[in-house]
């Protein structure tokens, strides 16, 4: 029961993040959800977008 409280109020801690950030740029919230650990298919999830673009996102990001 702990591990589960601790994920569910992780995710919750990471999804305020994104809404105190909302209205930023897809790349930014993509870079600031696979910094704070979100896997891509979630991310796609969150954000809305595809999961190529996610990808593709997360690629350049770790080529930099």
């Amino acid at each position: 029961m702990d591990k589960e409280l601790h994920e569910a109020l992780k995710e919750i801690t990471m999804l305020l993040t994104v809404l105190v950030k909302k209205g930023s740029m897809q790349s930014a919230l993509i870079r600031d959800f696979g910094k704070v650990g979100f896997k891509p298919k979630r991310i796609v999830e969150l954000i809305g977008t595809t999961p190529n673009t996610v990808r593709v996102a997360l690629h350049q990001i770790k080529k930099r």
